[in-house]
């Protein structure tokens, strides 16, 4: 065969081969498969300590109500905001940081980054981490896709943007409208080792109405199933054997 044949043979497929590229990333989605093959992402510690995470936030009806009662248990976590959240109320994104807390980013608007391309997915996660950065004075270092979703473009906007995309290892399922307390600590507990990252919601913005009042329920359970198992509790600062 010749190589213009071979050309005009291969060129039909070079956009599906292109798009297979750019979703590749999707299978970190699998969280049994993401857990065992990619320990970084899955956000992965020391083993004597649990990642406690937030998404979804900020919102002045729950977030105060998680603040205070993190207060109470003397416990830190990492916070992903969504921009457009923070926007909205900035005041508690300073009252978050003032608190201990770890700040992170979840993109500006929650949408599948797989269904965006690679300058709106830079403009996305550029806007959010630079909003975030002025309203706390720090810039923030973490990032969680929405939907827990990577692409091509999302590693790579991630990487110029000095961002380290971080997953999780166990989640409660506390953004549906039948989650409980009870279901969203039975679902954390039982997938939760010693290095793993739990991830819960202090926001239902992006879920069932009201549904993060099943999440607040939860995690003194939480909290007190780490504490039986000998695990410490706190944010991802404080979680890797190498610092994310």
């Amino acid at each position: 065969m010749t190589a213009a044949r071979l050309l005009r043979t291969a060129l039909p497929a070079l956009p599906l081969l292109a798009a297979a590229a750019y979703a590749a990333p999707v299978v970190s989605t699998y969280g049994p498969l993401r857990n065992r093959a990619m320990p970084r992402l899955s956000g992965r510690g020391r083993p004597d300590h649990v990642a406690l995470t937030f998404d979804d936030g900020p919102d002045p009806l729950s977030t105060p109500l998680f603040l205070r009662l993190l207060d109470e248990r003397r416990v830190r976590a990492t916070f992903f905001l969504l921009g457009n959240q923070a926007v909205r109320a900035p005041g508690l994104v300073r009252e978050i940081a003032a608190a201990g807390h770890e700040i992170a980013v979840h993109g500006w608007l929650h949408r599948p980054l797989l269904l965006r391309g690679p300058r709106a997915t830079h403009d996305d996660l550029a806007r959010a981490r630079d909003t975030v950065g002025d309203l706390t004075g720090r810039t923030p270092r973490l990032f969680r896709p929405p939907y827990g979703v990577m692409s091509t473009a999302a590693h790579l906007a991630a990487r110029r943007l000095d961002l380290t995309p971080v997953l999780w290892t166990a989640w409660g399922e506390d953004w549906r409208a039948r989650a409980t307390p009870e279901s969203v600590h039975r679902t954390v507990t039982a997938d939760l080792r010693g290095g793993g990252t739990i991830l819960l919601h202090d926001s239902d913005c992006t879920s069932a109405p009201g549904s993060w009042r099943a999440t607040l329920g939860a995690v003194p359970r939480i909290l007190d199933t780490c504490a039986m198992r000998g695990l410490s509790v706190g944010p991802l600062r404080e979680h890797a054997v190498d610092p994310l």
